[in-house]
This record gives C-alpha cells, sequence and structure tokens, in this order.
C-alpha cells in the first residue's frame, strides 16, 4: 500500500497545469452517491465555465437501458429533471424574494455509523457479540470507548479544506456511531453541503476499508439509532418576540406530521419508537430542551424570546433527511412542507467541486459568514 499511497499523494503541479475534477451525483436511490473523474485544461474559478456531462443513468436506477443518457443535475436529454432531482423545485423555493428576505439558516447534525468491512457489523465491537451497554461512549475518549476516531478527525480536516462548513464532531451514544455537523448556512447551500461532506466522508472510509452507514437503527435492540436533527431559524424567529413565530410554525408542523413522516426517509419507524432519545413516530410532539420530542425548542431560545442559529430543533428525520424546505403563506413565513432528499445531482455547476493534489475543494455562495 506504501507504493500506492506514493502515487495517490503526487503532486502534479510542478509537471502539469491539468487537474482532476471529480463530479459528484446522488444516485437513484435517493441516498447512494455516485462519482466520476475527468481532466481539464486548467484550474476553473467560475462554477458556470465547468463543462457539463452525462452518465449511464440505467446503471444508477434513473433510466432505462432504452435511453441510457442522462444530463447531470439531473435531466433527460429533454431538458426535463428526472424524478430523483429534488434540489430543481427546492430551488425555487430558496429563491423566492420572501424566502430570500427570512435568510433561514440550517445547522445538520448527521448522525452515522463505522461498520467492520467484512461482518457488517459495528466498528470496535467483537464478532458476533456486543459491548458495554451505553453510557461511556458519548463523546468519550480512549480507545475502548472512541472507535474510528482517525477517520472523524481526517474527515473534519478535509471538510475545513475543503471550505465546507463543517462546524464540529462528536462521538455518538452508540458505540462505533459519530457524528458531524455543517452549518449554519444559508438555504439550499445547507443541502449542498452535506452531500458533499458525505461524499468526502465516504471516500475517506473508502480508504481506511470501512463501511459506511447511514441506516436510521443500525442495530436493533437497546441501542440509540442514527438521525440527522436539523436546527432551523427565520429572521423573524431570530427578531425580538420570534418565539411566538416559532410557536405558529411548530403548529403547522403538527398539522402535517404524517406526511412529513413519509418524506424523512426509509426505516425511521424502526428508530422513532419513544425511546433512545426519539420521539414516536405516531404522535408529533414539542418541548423545551425535551430530547425525546419531535421538535426542540432551546431553553436558552426561551428565555431570551426569540431564537438564535437553531430556534427550532426537528428530532425526527433520518439520516435520510437532507434539507428543511419552506414555503410561504401569505405574508408570513410558515413552516408547510418538510421534503426528504431536497438535493439533486450535482454534476451540473451549481457547484465547483475540484479535485486539486489530495484532497477536493468546494466553493458555494450562500454561507453565512
Amino acid at each position: 500500500m506504501s507504493l500506492l499511497d506514493d502515487l495517490i499523494k503526487l503532486d502534479l503541479s510542478d509537471t502539469t497545469e491539468k487537474i482532476i475534477a471529480e463530479y459528484v451525483w446522488i444516485g437513484g436511490s435517493g441516498m447512494d452517491l455516485r462519482s466520476k473523474a475527468r481532466t481539464l485544461s486548467g484550474p476553473v474559478t467560475d462554477p458556470s465555465k465547468l463543462p457539463k456531462w452525462n452518465y449511464d443513468g440505467s446503471s444508477t436506477e434513473q433510466a432505462t437501458g432504452d435511453d441510457s443518457e442522462v444530463m447531470c443535475d439531473a435531466y433527460t436529454p429533454g431538458g426535463e429533471p428526472i424524478p430523483t432531482n429534488k434540489r430543481f423545485n427546492a430551488d425555487k423555493i430558496f429563491s423566492h424574494p420572501n424566502v430570500l428576505a427570512e435568510e433561514p439558516w440550517y445547522g445538520i447534525e448527521q448522525e452515522y455509523t463505522l461498520l467492520q468491512k467484512e461482518v457488517n457489523w459495528p466498528l470496535g465491537w467483537p464478532l458476533g457479540g456486543y459491548p458495554g451497554p451505553q453510557g461511556p461512549y458519548y463523546c468519550g475518549v480512549g480507545a475502548d470507548k472512541a472507535m474510528g476516531r482517525d477517520i472523524v478527525d481526517s474527515h473534519y480536516k478535509a471538510c475545513l479544506y475543503s471550505g465546507i462548513n463543517i462546524s464540529g464532531i462528536n462521538g455518538e451514544v452508540m458505540p462505533g456511531q459519530w457524528e458531524f455537523q455543517v452549518g449554519p448556512s444559508v438555504g439550499i447551500s445547507s443541502g449542498d453541503q452535506i452531500w458533499l461532506a458525505r461524499y468526502i466522508l465516504e471516500r475517506i472510509t473508502e480508504i481506511a476499508g470501512v463501511v459506511l452507514s447511514f441506516d436510521p437503527k443500525p442495530i436493533e435492540g437497546d441501542w440509540n439509532g442514527a438521525g440527522a436533527h436539523t436546527n432551523y431559524s427565520t429572521k423573524s424567529m431570530r427578531n425580538d418576540g420570534g418565539i411566538n413565530v416559532i410557536k405558529k410554525a411548530i403548529e403547522k408542523l403538527g398539522l402535517r406530521h404524517k406526511e412529513h413522516i413519509a418524506a424523512y426517509g426509509e426505516g425511521n419507524e424502526r428508530r422513532l419508537t419513544g425511546r433512545h432519545e426519539t420521539a414516536d413516530i405516531n404522535n408529533f410532539s414539542w418541548g423545551v430542551a425535551n430530547r425525546g420530542a419531535s421538535v426542540r425548542v432551546g431553553r436558552d431560545t426561551e428565555k431570551a424570546g426569540k431564537g438564535t442559529v437553531g430556534a427550532i430543533v426537528m428530532c425526527i428525520p433520518s439520516t435520510i433527511l437532507i434539507c428543511v424546505v419552506l414555503a410561504l403563506s401569505s405574508l408570513k413565513v410558515a413552516v408547510v412542507s418538510i421534503v426528504a432528499v431536497v438535493i439533486g445531482l450535482v454534476m451540473q455547476p451549481c457547484l465547483k467541486y475540484v479535485e486539486k493534489k489530495r484532497w477536493l475543494k468546494f466553493s458555494t455562495n450562500a454561507d453565512l459568514p
């Protein structure tokens, strides 16, 4: 592996101006990431200058074999967004003047589990057996508590290097389970960034020979699942008196709970049992500092009477949830639609994702300072 490692680390800048551009998109399941690379003649500073490309949609469950060319981001050859391209409509919503005026902030807490490759069993667990009960692993330190920290730290630094607005990492309640946070980010940028952060993590686990799982409940029994808690606020929520706006938004979420649950991702019924710091999947609830509620309002938010970064925390989305999409009713901001898998394929230059030297450089123009 040392020879291979030397080749991966080769610095091409001394011998050529050409660069490697990695095109990344979401496959037909809505959760699998795909990528392929091409050579460009030199660095690209304007994402709109990146060439459009195509791929075989029949091999990604996004097209039939009879007509397999799907234009990326992702569109059919006729120019229509394919069904899994949820980013198309989401971008319309986030581009609406009323939504832009509200500056919706998102902070997504992405939980995941690291698995041993050959046996699909959590990293650090004895083969065919179980570790000690949950308790010491959350934010734990030590080889018997923090399994896979080298992967986690590598991912953290790679995201920072790439320009992704990653804001933290921590060990989770179940051993072998971790979390990273992306945000606060504005609007659709949050979904773009969480997908690219996932891609980088999957590339790192590939190098490490470890399997990355976003399954909502990878191990049955008395073990925590993996979610994607989403912190959210608007300008109205962050202004004085914002607590009233927050409460109205939560009320509207409750009216469409079943519809939202259907969009939050497959397998959530295994995680949302009312145990292990989750709400019951059939009942909508909210509370202040209540980790077992569907929606949690922070204690500081209640005390201040307005929100900060995360006025409310959506606690029920599974790891498959990507972003919260907002629509407006009349002139008032109201959370009326939560859509899973907001971000479509990113091969068209809504993002620039250029691999230069070893890691990937990411740029987007919708971030908080």
